[in-house]
């Protein structure tokens, strides 16, 4: 009898099973780190990744800034102070410090690795950016050299569990289409954010789907109002790296400026003229006499100019269309809550590390690309990793063999109405992607507008719950489709909850920041979503 792959999901039929200790899910730099750490405290482990690891995420084809601050007391003092009012003062000193200690340690440990810092002419070592593909090819390396077991095109699609809770995952191999399993006493979370396939660079993996996994379990969210980054990117590319956009200059199709459009609230202002039906145009044009600035610039993000130097363009002297591209939850800081400092969730052997938890302990609600979120994946991918390890060696290594159960979940489902009557998943990603892109409802939010798409997106969801099919026995389309359905109803929840601007949430009707809403907010559950205040003091010193 011939079984397609949810069948086979179902009835706990899989070509292949594997036993570890440790599962990581998620192959980036947090994935990496957790499996590593993971590995020192002597446990077996697992990693599976939903693309190639090394190559796939948003890390890997770009060029990253760390937060690397040596340990000189005012050095770091500044580095923690510069960003908290950006944030909304919703970060902790206590973990932006851990943070920086643990990064300056592991960054440090790259360079005994041998990754190839520039050194500069008096031979001082830089090490405050990363390349992507040369550090995730040495983090492979390493992987490879510990004896982690890594799959490989092999996306998650539902966790497992045995009385003592969450004891694993099952997924399917895209190359082969081998379904498999992994039996593991504790599992980390590292699969990314979600940038909602908007087609930014690396992103085209990164659609939710550890949050799907770990909402179905029972953890919570935190800062999921904070999830509508938007970067500057040309029109004809996909590159989202925004840094060197402080040196454009940016104007209308005429040639005559944008005013403001170079400052702290230049998106918004991009967004407003593209909301118009106007072009928006770009130059780099205030380093176009620096050849050595320019020089720099090419070695800090060679990608960055290998999209116009394919296409013929010089960005100092030519100016070029730009557009803003949705970026989500992958820049934004909203994630998985974790509860304490081994970034554990509130599901007992689950942790979670990397852009998938929430990084409003170091970054409150604003972030930018690489830098904190670079650090945040070295940090607490390792602490995760360790902690996963503890855990999961606390169990009985001669009882291996124990009773796997599945839940019923969303898109794998016994209940599915036919295929030719079902909900299709790219219908219902393209219904996602309607109401979390536009600038109106997403990056200039009101009540009535968000109100409005999230019963449209409640009513999709149900719709999915018993219809949801498989395109063409597509099954990990399906869960991206469900894992963006239910991340964008998380958002738009806690955007509604949180009656003020603050961080990268804008609220029209309430622009002002509320001195009374400096809390997180946790929001929890699938069918019926609840937000809460968590209302404990922060650590600001």
């Amino acid at each position: 009898m011939a079984f397609n792959h949810s069948e086979k999901l179902i009835n706990q039929i899989y070509d292949v099973s594997f036993k570890a200790d440790v599962l990581v899910i998620g192959g980036g730099p947090a994935g990496a780190w957790a499996a590593l750490s993971a590995k020192k405290n002597g446990a077996t482990v697992i990693l599976v990744d939903k693309g190639y690891c090394g190559t796939s995420g948003a890390t890997a084809p770009s060029g990253n800034g760390v937060w690397y601050i040596p340990p000189d007391k005012e050095k770091r003092e500044e580095a923690m102070r510069s960003r908290e009012a950006l944030g909304g003062f919703l970060s902790e000193r206590k973990w932006m410090k851990r943070v920086l200690e643990q990064t300056y340690e592991s960054v440090n440990q790259l360079a005994e690795w041998g990754y190839p810092f520039p050194v500069d002419e008096n031979g001082v070592v830089h090490k405050r950016s990363l390349q992507g593909p040369e550090y995730m090819r040495l983090m492979r390396r390493k992987l490879v050299k510990s004896k982690v077991k890594i799959l490989d095109h092999s996306p998650a699609l539902e966790l497992l569990y045995d009385s003592n809770g969450v004891a694993g995952a099952a997924g399917v191999n895209t190359q082969t289409g081998e379904t498999w399993s992994v039996q593991a006493s504790s599992i980390v979370i590292a699969s990314g954010g979600c940038a909602f396939l908007s087609k930014a660079l690396g992103c085209n993996v990164l659609t939710g789907d550890g949050y799907l996994l770990a909402s179905e379990a029972g953890a919570e969210f935190s800062g999921m109002e904070f999830s509508n980054a938007y970067a500057i990117t040309p029109k004809f590319s996909s590159i989202t790296k925004t840094a060197f956009y402080q040196w454009a200059s940016f104007t209308y199709e005429d040639g005559t400026i944008i005013e403001g459009a170079g400052s702290h609230k230049g998106r918004s202002i991009i967004a407003k003229t593209l909301q118009k039906g106007k072009k928006v145009f770009a130059q780099l044009d205030k380093a176009k006499d620096n050849t050595e600035l320019q020089k720099w610039m090419r070695i800090a993000q060679p990608n960055f100019f290998l999209q116009f130097d394919r296409m013929g363009i010089n960005p100092f002297e030519d100016r070029f269309e730009v557009t803003l591209r949705l970026e989500g939850t992958v820049r934004g800081t909203g994630g998985i809550r974790i509860i304490d400092e081994t970034c554990a969730t509130s599901v007992p052997g689950l942790f979670a590390a990397g852009d998938a938890a929430t990084r409003e302990l170091i970054c409150g609600g604003f972030t930018g690309g690489g830098s904190y979120n670079a650090a945040w994946a070295i940090s607490s991918g390792y602490w995760s990793g360790e902690a996963a390890a503890k855990y999961a060696l606390s169990f009985n290594r001669n009882n291996l063999d124990r009773t796997l159960s599945r839940k019923q979940v969303i898109g794998i489902n016994e209940q599915r109405t036919s295929h030719n009557n079902g909900l299709d998943a790219n219908e219902v990603i393209r219904h996602v992607q309607a109401e979390v892109m536009p600038f109106d409802i997403n990056l200039f939010r009101t009540e009535e507008k968000l109100s409005s798409s999230l019963q449209r997106l409640h009513s999709i969801w149900h719709e999915a719950k018993t219809s949801l099919k498989e395109n063409k026995g597509n099954i990990v389309r399906v869960r991206e489709a469900a894992a963006m359905l239910a991340t964008s109803r998380w958002m738009y929840t806690a955007a509604l909850e949180r009656k003020e601007t603050r961080g990268m949430h804008k609220r029209l009707d309430f622009p002002k920041i509320d001195e009374n809403q400096q809390h997180r907010l946790i929001t929890s559950g699938l069918d019926e979503i609840k937000v809460t205040a968590d209302t404990h003091n922060f650590q600001t010193v």
